[in-house]
Protein backbone atom coordinates (compact mmCIF):
# COMPACT_ATOMS: atom_id res chain seq x y z
CA UNK A 1 0.00 0.00 0.00
CA UNK A 2 1.43 3.47 -1.18
CA UNK A 3 -1.73 5.14 -0.13
CA UNK A 4 -4.31 5.13 2.11
CA UNK A 5 -7.46 5.48 0.80
CA UNK A 6 -9.85 7.74 3.10
CA UNK A 7 -13.35 8.39 3.85
CA UNK A 8 -15.25 11.91 6.08
CA UNK A 9 -17.69 11.50 7.48
CA UNK A 10 -19.01 15.19 8.98
CA UNK A 11 -17.91 16.68 6.00
CA UNK A 12 -18.56 20.78 7.04
CA UNK A 13 -16.64 22.36 9.56
CA UNK A 14 -12.94 21.93 10.14
CA UNK A 15 -13.22 19.20 7.73
CA UNK A 16 -14.36 21.31 4.73
CA UNK A 17 -12.22 24.40 5.87
CA UNK A 18 -8.61 22.83 6.69
CA UNK A 19 -8.73 19.12 6.98
CA UNK A 20 -9.44 18.07 3.49
CA UNK A 21 -8.34 20.69 1.18
CA UNK A 22 -5.01 21.03 3.49
CA UNK A 23 -4.56 17.96 5.48
CA UNK A 24 -5.68 14.90 2.76
CA UNK A 25 -5.74 16.44 -0.57
CA UNK A 26 -1.78 17.26 -0.21
CA UNK A 27 -0.86 14.19 1.26
CA UNK A 28 1.70 11.87 -0.53
CA UNK A 29 0.10 8.98 1.20
CA UNK A 30 -3.76 9.63 1.07
CA UNK A 31 -6.16 9.89 -0.97
CA UNK A 32 -9.94 10.85 -0.60
CA UNK A 33 -12.27 8.39 -1.78
CA UNK A 34 -16.40 9.69 -0.72
CA UNK A 35 -17.96 11.79 2.31
CA UNK A 36 -20.74 11.98 4.04
CA UNK A 37 -22.80 14.78 5.25
CA UNK A 38 -26.56 15.54 5.79
CA UNK A 39 -25.65 19.07 5.14
CA UNK A 40 -22.98 19.66 2.59
CA UNK A 41 -22.23 16.00 1.31
CA UNK A 42 -22.74 16.24 -2.25
CA UNK A 43 -21.55 19.84 -2.32
CA UNK A 44 -18.23 18.98 -0.97
CA UNK A 45 -18.25 15.73 -2.58
CA UNK A 46 -18.57 18.02 -5.79
CA UNK A 47 -15.86 20.19 -5.02
CA UNK A 48 -13.76 17.75 -4.86
CA UNK A 49 -14.28 15.16 -7.10
CA UNK A 50 -15.22 12.26 -4.72
CA UNK A 51 -18.44 9.76 -4.01
CA UNK A 52 -20.82 11.26 -2.12
CA UNK A 53 -22.66 8.91 0.49
CA UNK A 54 -26.29 9.07 1.87
CA UNK A 55 -25.52 7.39 4.91
CA UNK A 56 -22.38 6.49 6.77
CA UNK A 57 -23.61 2.71 6.39
CA UNK A 58 -22.88 3.24 2.43
CA UNK A 59 -19.58 5.57 3.48
CA UNK A 60 -18.00 2.35 4.77
CA UNK A 61 -19.05 -0.03 2.24
CA UNK A 62 -16.53 2.04 -0.57
CA UNK A 63 -13.13 0.93 -1.18
CA UNK A 64 -11.75 2.73 1.60
CA UNK A 65 -9.46 1.61 4.39
CA UNK A 66 -9.52 5.20 6.63
CA UNK A 67 -12.48 6.93 7.87
CA UNK A 68 -11.30 10.91 9.41
CA UNK A 69 -15.12 11.19 12.15
CA UNK A 70 -15.46 15.10 12.53
CA UNK A 71 -18.78 15.22 13.75
CA UNK A 72 -20.17 16.19 16.75
CA UNK A 73 -18.42 14.39 20.14
CA UNK A 74 -21.73 12.38 21.70
CA UNK A 75 -21.75 10.72 18.00
CA UNK A 76 -18.09 9.40 18.13
CA UNK A 77 -18.72 6.27 20.27
CA UNK A 78 -21.13 5.08 17.80
CA UNK A 79 -19.27 5.85 14.44
CA UNK A 80 -15.59 4.57 15.62
CA UNK A 81 -17.21 1.40 16.61
CA UNK A 82 -19.06 0.88 13.77
CA UNK A 83 -15.55 1.88 11.76
CA UNK A 84 -13.91 -0.84 13.52
CA UNK A 85 -16.60 -2.99 12.83
CA UNK A 86 -16.78 -2.46 9.21
CA UNK A 87 -12.53 -3.39 9.07
CA UNK A 88 -11.58 0.45 8.63
CA UNK A 89 -9.31 2.23 10.57
CA UNK A 90 -10.52 5.42 12.25
CA UNK A 91 -9.02 9.32 12.72
CA UNK A 92 -11.33 10.87 15.56
CA UNK A 93 -11.64 14.44 15.99
CA UNK A 94 -10.93 15.38 19.77
CA UNK A 95 -12.47 14.87 22.40
CA UNK A 96 -12.50 11.03 21.52
CA UNK A 97 -15.97 10.98 23.35
CA UNK A 98 -17.53 12.31 26.27
CA UNK A 99 -16.55 10.47 28.94
CA UNK A 100 -14.10 7.48 29.78
CA UNK A 101 -15.91 4.61 29.33
CA UNK A 102 -16.96 5.18 26.55
CA UNK A 103 -13.95 6.44 24.89
CA UNK A 104 -12.09 2.87 26.66
CA UNK A 105 -14.56 1.10 24.71
CA UNK A 106 -14.04 2.79 21.49
CA UNK A 107 -10.46 1.51 21.79
CA UNK A 108 -11.22 -1.87 22.61
CA UNK A 109 -13.45 -2.19 19.39
CA UNK A 110 -10.37 -1.37 17.18
CA UNK A 111 -8.01 -3.54 19.29
CA UNK A 112 -10.22 -6.56 18.52
CA UNK A 113 -10.82 -5.43 15.01
CA UNK A 114 -7.44 -5.00 14.03
CA UNK A 115 -7.48 -1.52 13.28
CA UNK A 116 -5.73 1.74 14.40
CA UNK A 117 -7.83 4.42 16.11
CA UNK A 118 -6.03 7.81 16.45
CA UNK A 119 -7.25 11.12 17.79
CA UNK A 120 -6.96 14.89 15.85
CA UNK A 121 -4.66 16.40 18.30
CA UNK A 122 -2.77 18.21 15.23
CA UNK A 123 -1.31 21.13 17.02
CA UNK A 124 1.45 18.68 18.02
CA UNK A 125 2.61 18.70 14.60
CA UNK A 126 3.36 22.50 14.18
CA UNK A 127 6.76 22.45 13.46
CA UNK A 128 7.66 25.38 16.17
CA UNK A 129 6.37 23.03 19.02
CA UNK A 130 8.55 19.78 17.70
CA UNK A 131 11.58 22.11 17.43
CA UNK A 132 10.48 23.84 20.78
CA UNK A 133 10.16 19.93 22.19
CA UNK A 134 13.68 18.82 20.95
CA UNK A 135 15.10 22.26 23.21
CA UNK A 136 13.34 20.97 26.11
CA UNK A 137 14.41 17.80 25.45
CA UNK A 138 18.08 18.69 24.94
CA UNK A 139 17.89 20.93 28.05
CA UNK A 140 18.60 24.56 26.17
CA UNK A 141 15.99 26.05 29.01
CA UNK A 142 16.71 24.10 31.96
CA UNK A 143 14.65 21.95 34.09
CA UNK A 144 10.77 23.07 32.96
CA UNK A 145 9.23 25.15 35.91
CA UNK A 146 6.38 26.35 34.24
CA UNK A 147 4.26 26.63 30.92
CA UNK A 148 1.59 28.94 30.16
CA UNK A 149 -1.02 28.03 26.96
CA UNK A 150 -4.01 30.24 25.88
CA UNK A 151 -6.59 29.54 23.00
CA UNK A 152 -9.98 31.46 22.53
CA UNK A 153 -12.22 32.72 19.72
CA UNK A 154 -15.50 34.68 19.61
CA UNK A 155 -18.13 31.93 20.21
CA UNK A 156 -21.79 33.83 20.61
CA UNK A 157 -24.96 31.66 21.02
CA UNK A 158 -26.04 29.56 17.37
CA UNK A 159 -29.19 27.78 17.23
CA UNK A 160 -28.24 24.20 17.65
CA UNK A 161 -24.83 24.44 18.06
CA UNK A 162 -23.84 21.45 19.53
CA UNK A 163 -20.65 22.38 21.55
CA UNK A 164 -22.80 24.82 23.42
CA UNK A 165 -24.79 21.67 25.04
CA UNK A 166 -22.38 19.76 26.92
CA UNK A 167 -24.49 16.60 26.55
CA UNK A 168 -23.64 16.61 22.92
CA UNK A 169 -19.98 18.31 22.82
CA UNK A 170 -18.68 16.99 26.45
CA UNK A 171 -18.16 20.81 27.65
CA UNK A 172 -17.70 24.11 25.93
CA UNK A 173 -14.28 26.09 25.83
CA UNK A 174 -12.32 23.60 27.82
CA UNK A 175 -13.35 20.68 25.96
CA UNK A 176 -13.02 22.25 22.53
CA UNK A 177 -9.61 24.85 23.03
CA UNK A 178 -8.59 23.72 26.49
CA UNK A 179 -8.12 20.49 25.48
CA UNK A 180 -5.51 21.47 23.01
CA UNK A 181 -3.66 23.42 25.16
CA UNK A 182 -3.44 20.47 28.37
CA UNK A 183 -2.31 18.26 25.21
CA UNK A 184 0.91 20.63 24.32
CA UNK A 185 1.79 21.33 27.96
CA UNK A 186 1.96 17.10 28.55
CA UNK A 187 4.02 17.37 25.33
CA UNK A 188 6.47 19.09 26.64
CA UNK A 189 6.68 18.67 30.12
CA UNK A 190 5.07 15.15 30.59
CA UNK A 191 1.65 13.91 32.18
CA UNK A 192 -0.58 15.73 34.26
CA UNK A 193 -0.61 14.59 37.94
CA UNK A 194 -3.31 16.93 39.41
CA UNK A 195 -5.68 20.06 38.33
CA UNK A 196 -7.88 22.64 39.64
CA UNK A 197 -9.94 24.03 37.02
CA UNK A 198 -12.41 27.05 37.36
CA UNK A 199 -15.48 27.09 34.57
CA UNK A 200 -18.21 29.44 34.24
CA UNK A 201 -20.73 31.31 31.63
CA UNK A 202 -19.46 34.72 32.37
CA UNK A 203 -20.80 36.38 28.68
CA UNK A 204 -22.89 34.01 26.94
CA UNK A 205 -26.24 32.15 28.52
CA UNK A 206 -25.64 28.94 26.76
CA UNK A 207 -25.16 25.64 29.21
CA UNK A 208 -21.59 25.12 28.10
CA UNK A 209 -19.27 27.39 29.92
CA UNK A 210 -17.59 30.13 27.73
CA UNK A 211 -14.94 30.59 30.27
CA UNK A 212 -11.88 28.59 31.54
CA UNK A 213 -9.10 28.55 33.57
CA UNK A 214 -6.71 25.41 34.77
CA UNK A 215 -4.03 24.99 36.77
CA UNK A 216 -1.68 22.14 36.58
CA UNK A 217 1.53 20.19 38.28
CA UNK A 218 3.23 17.99 35.80
CA UNK A 219 5.31 14.56 36.47
CA UNK A 220 8.26 16.41 36.25
CA UNK A 221 6.99 18.37 38.80
CA UNK A 222 6.67 21.81 36.01
CA UNK A 223 3.22 23.67 36.75
CA UNK A 224 0.85 25.12 34.26
CA UNK A 225 -1.75 27.46 33.19
CA UNK A 226 -4.17 27.04 30.60
CA UNK A 227 -7.05 29.68 29.92
CA UNK A 228 -9.53 29.13 26.92
CA UNK A 229 -12.68 31.33 26.07
CA UNK A 230 -15.30 31.32 23.82
CA UNK A 231 -16.14 35.25 24.53
CA UNK A 232 -13.37 37.15 23.71
CA UNK A 233 -13.17 38.55 19.85
CA UNK A 234 -10.76 36.04 17.82
CA UNK A 235 -8.26 39.98 17.19
CA UNK A 236 -7.93 40.43 20.60
CA UNK A 237 -6.22 37.41 21.56
CA UNK A 238 -2.62 36.19 21.38
CA UNK A 239 -2.83 32.96 21.75
CA UNK A 240 0.55 32.84 23.75
CA UNK A 241 2.25 29.76 24.58
CA UNK A 242 5.18 30.48 27.46
CA UNK A 243 7.66 27.66 28.48
CA UNK A 244 9.91 28.32 31.36
CA UNK A 245 13.15 26.37 32.71
CA UNK A 246 15.83 26.89 35.05
CA UNK A 247 17.96 28.03 31.85
CA UNK A 248 15.69 30.07 29.57
CA UNK A 249 12.02 30.22 28.15
CA UNK A 250 10.54 29.60 25.31
CA UNK A 251 7.99 32.29 24.04
CA UNK A 252 5.31 31.89 21.25
CA UNK A 253 2.38 33.67 19.56
CA UNK A 254 0.10 32.45 17.40
CA UNK A 255 1.76 28.77 17.12
CA UNK A 256 -1.65 27.28 19.02
CA UNK A 257 -4.76 27.45 16.53
CA UNK A 258 -5.62 26.38 13.18
CA UNK A 259 -4.12 29.17 10.72
CA UNK A 260 -1.59 30.89 11.00
CA UNK A 261 2.34 29.94 11.44
CA UNK A 262 3.07 32.48 14.03
CA UNK A 263 6.60 33.20 15.93
CA UNK A 264 8.33 31.71 18.18
CA UNK A 265 11.66 33.02 20.53
CA UNK A 266 14.50 31.13 22.41
CA UNK A 267 15.69 33.15 25.85
CA UNK A 268 18.51 31.37 27.11
CA UNK A 269 21.51 31.98 28.92
CA UNK A 270 20.85 32.79 32.73
CA UNK A 271 23.69 34.55 34.93
CA UNK A 272 26.79 32.48 35.46
CA UNK A 273 27.62 35.32 38.54
CA UNK A 274 24.98 34.39 40.48
CA UNK A 275 22.06 36.86 41.64
CA UNK A 276 21.41 40.09 40.24
CA UNK A 277 19.73 42.32 42.36
CA UNK A 278 18.51 45.17 39.71
CA UNK A 279 17.31 41.79 37.67
CA UNK A 280 18.39 43.82 34.23
CA UNK A 281 17.07 42.76 30.91
CA UNK A 282 18.24 44.57 28.66
CA UNK A 283 19.78 42.39 25.37
CA UNK A 284 17.57 40.21 26.21
CA UNK A 285 15.59 39.73 22.93
CA UNK A 286 16.30 36.21 22.35
CA UNK A 287 17.01 34.24 18.89
CA UNK A 288 13.76 33.41 17.02
CA UNK A 289 13.09 29.49 16.32
CA UNK A 290 12.05 29.40 12.37
CA UNK A 291 11.92 25.64 11.83
CA UNK A 292 10.98 24.86 7.97
CA UNK A 293 6.70 25.12 8.20
CA UNK A 294 4.47 22.38 7.55
CA UNK A 295 0.42 22.30 7.55
CA UNK A 296 -0.30 20.53 10.51
CA UNK A 297 -3.23 18.98 9.01
CA UNK A 298 -1.62 17.53 6.12
CA UNK A 299 1.55 16.13 9.30
CA UNK A 300 -1.67 14.78 10.97
CA UNK A 301 -2.96 12.75 8.15
CA UNK A 302 0.47 11.64 6.53
CA UNK A 303 1.24 10.54 9.96
CA UNK A 304 -1.69 8.52 10.45
CA UNK A 305 -1.43 7.11 7.28
CA UNK A 306 1.89 6.19 7.54
CA UNK A 307 1.02 4.15 10.59
CA UNK A 308 -1.63 2.33 8.38
CA UNK A 309 1.11 1.44 6.03
CA UNK A 310 3.86 0.32 8.37
CA UNK A 311 1.29 -1.47 10.96
CA UNK A 312 2.69 0.84 13.73
CA UNK A 313 0.84 2.59 16.45
CA UNK A 314 -0.35 6.40 15.17
CA UNK A 315 2.16 9.20 16.66
CA UNK A 316 -1.30 10.30 18.46
CA UNK A 317 -3.05 7.37 19.66
CA UNK A 318 -6.39 5.94 21.02
CA UNK A 319 -4.86 5.46 24.52
CA UNK A 320 -3.78 9.11 23.93
CA UNK A 321 -7.34 10.29 23.37
CA UNK A 322 -8.22 8.33 26.25
CA UNK A 323 -6.15 10.03 28.55
CA UNK A 324 -6.85 13.46 27.08
CA UNK A 325 -10.31 12.33 28.62
CA UNK A 326 -9.08 11.79 31.61
CA UNK A 327 -7.49 15.09 32.77
CA UNK A 328 -10.81 15.92 30.73
CA UNK A 329 -12.97 14.87 33.11
CA UNK A 330 -10.54 15.69 36.41
CA UNK A 331 -11.08 19.08 35.00
CA UNK A 332 -14.50 19.51 35.23
CA UNK A 333 -14.84 17.50 38.60
CA UNK A 334 -12.22 20.45 40.05
CA UNK A 335 -14.41 22.75 38.78
CA UNK A 336 -17.47 21.62 39.97
CA UNK A 337 -15.83 20.25 43.62
CA UNK A 338 -13.55 23.51 43.58
CA UNK A 339 -10.95 20.68 44.83
CA UNK A 340 -7.48 19.32 43.19
CA UNK A 341 -8.06 16.27 41.21
CA UNK A 342 -5.41 13.90 39.91
CA UNK A 343 -6.24 12.56 36.37
CA UNK A 344 -4.77 9.04 37.29
CA UNK A 345 -7.67 8.43 39.75
CA UNK A 346 -10.48 8.97 37.30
Amino acid sequence: MEQVRWAVLGAGGIARRRTIPEGIIPADNAALVAVCDPLCGAEVAGEFGVIHCESYEQLLEQNIDAVYIATPTFLHHDQVIQAADAGKHALCEKPLSVDIHDAQEMIDACEKAGVKLGIGLMMRFHACHQEAKRLIDEGVIGKPVFGRAQLSCWYPPIEGAWRQDPKRGGGGCLADLGVHCIDLLEMFFGRTRRVMAMTGQVVHPYDSEDTATVLLEFEGGAKGVVDCLFNVPDESSLNRLELYGSGGSILAEGTIGQGDPGTMTLRSGGSAAGYESKQLREGANGVAICPKEINVYRAQVEAFSRAVIEGVEPPVSGEDGLWSQQVLQACYQSAKTGRAVEPGAI
